[in-house]
């Protein structure tokens, strides 16, 4: 009997790990009990010093990345070939080759040409690839992030990664909402309390620039001078699309509101925000909680974990998953898919973790039953006795009657 197609799949894998050739590795069509499971994404690393393969699950909400030895990888992709993935494509740079297996579970190998961008040997170790082009280093530059040259400023290194990796991450979610975003106009983007206007300059520069999307935004800040600053940036660089208002988050509406992002506005400001942009109907919700005190005073924790809460530390941090859970339990009611996961790594911020939300369309989630509540208090159509039941028993856990973004979308807590 000749080799099968999936062993011969198997072999070209293992071969291409072991002679450094592979680039990439995706496996589809999941079989697995886990129904959010979407794909697997494996791709070669360095770690300190040493080859590994990453391994990135992703699911609906959240990507997961586990990283492995090269021979430990390989046990464990080939027990998921053909059981839980009935699709997989194996790229180096001479070809791809192709796995397929049909609705009877037979397998099909073909084959194909290489991805003419991919090269192997991708590592943590070297710099890594940036979205913003050339053309953002004059903003970097004025904004006092880079020099003249370039390089980054010896006090600048964590913003510099801040503002790329916020927009890796923005490349991302954008894609997600694309459906929902406009193709007839530019999208109108709002970034609500801006500061220096760091992530909104390079929020510009993706959607224009980078993303060829004609995007019209705004940044929202209340200290007039670091308004008059980033406007006069703005045109200095020949940014027409880019403004900046003075106002708060509180003060200020908009009649066409298609991406929102509010990163670290301090306390229930971020409630403040994520309502403007669901009473807008925004196609995506970027956000950053910060210093989440409301609910503090109201929370009332099992008695088990009373001994543990008389630490401080454990009450805040108690506080802040409380809060930004109720945040995204009322989004996912309010008719928006959410993720939430970390924005930055805790080695440069201990604020880093992001809510993001991207807003259902019209018949994403059928046969869903209204919740009943205040009619036109917000957008969209997935308010349902589900959603409704899962917030109120969150709030009810924790004894929490009253807080910000429910009373914005007059949401009622009690049962």
């Amino acid at each position: 009997m000749g080799v099968s197609p999936l062993e011969q799949f198997n072999t070209e894998l293992a071969a291409s790990v072991r002679d450094g050739t592979l680039v990439k590795l995706t496996l589809g069509k999941p079989r697995g009990a886990d129904a959010s499971l979407r794909n697997l994404l494996v791709r070669p690393v360095t770690l300190r010093g040493a080859p590994h393969l990453s391994l990135v699950w992703r699911h609906d909400r959240q990507d997961i990345t586990k990283n492995h030895p090269p021979e430990e990888a390989l046990a464990l992709i080939t027990r998921l070939i053909g059981t839980d993935f009935h699709s997989a494509h194996l790229f180096t740079p001479t070809r791809m080759t192709q796995l397929e297996f049909n609705k009877h579970g037979e397998p099909r190998l073909t084959y194909g040409p290489a991805a003419a961008a991919e090269k192997p040997g991708a590592a943590h170790d070297r710099p890594k690839q940036r979205l913003l082009t050339e053309e953002s280093q004059s903003w970097l530059e004025k904004l006092g992030v880079t020099t003249a040259s370039g390089a980054v400023r010896e006090n600048q290194a964590d913003k510099h990664r801040q503002i790329h990796k916020f927009v890796e991450i923005l490349s991302h979610l954008a894609a997600d909402a694309a459906p929902g975003l406009p193709s007839h106009r530019p999208i109108e983007i709002a970034d609500m309390g801006c500061g220096k206007g760091y992530l909104t300059f390079a929020t510009h520069d993706y959607f224009n620039l980078v993303a060829h999307r004609a995007a019209h935004v705004r940044g929202i800040e209340f200290r007039p001078e670091l308004v008059e600053l980033c406007n006069r940036v703005a045109r200095e660089t020949g940014r027409p699309q880019l403004e900046f208002l003075g106002g708060t988050i509180a003060s200020t509406n908009f009649p066409t509101l298609d991406v929102l992002i509010a990163l670290h506005a301090c306390d229930t400001a971020t409630d403040d925000a994520l309502a403007k942009g669901v009473q807008a109907g925004a196609a995506l919700l970027v956000v950053a909680p910060c210093c989440q005190k409301e609910l503090r005073p109201q929370l009332t924790a099992a008695p088990v974990l009373a001994p543990a809460l008389r630490h401080g530390i454990f009450q805040e941090r108690h506080a802040e998953f409380a809060t930004d859970a109720l945040r995204a339990l009322l989004l996912e009611w309010a008719g928006y898919d959410t993720k939430v996961f970390e924005f930055i790594s805790t080695e440069h911020t201990a604020k880093n973790l992001m809510i993001a939300a991207t807003k259902r369309l019209p018949g994403d989630r059928p046969g869903q039953t209204p919740a009943g509540q205040q009619a036109g208090t917000v957008p969209g159509e997935a308010r349902t006795e589900e959603a409704a039941v899962r917030v109120r028993e969150l709030a009810a856990f924790y004894g929490i009657k009253s807080q910000a973004l429910a009373r914005h979308l007059y949401f009622d807590l009690s049962t």
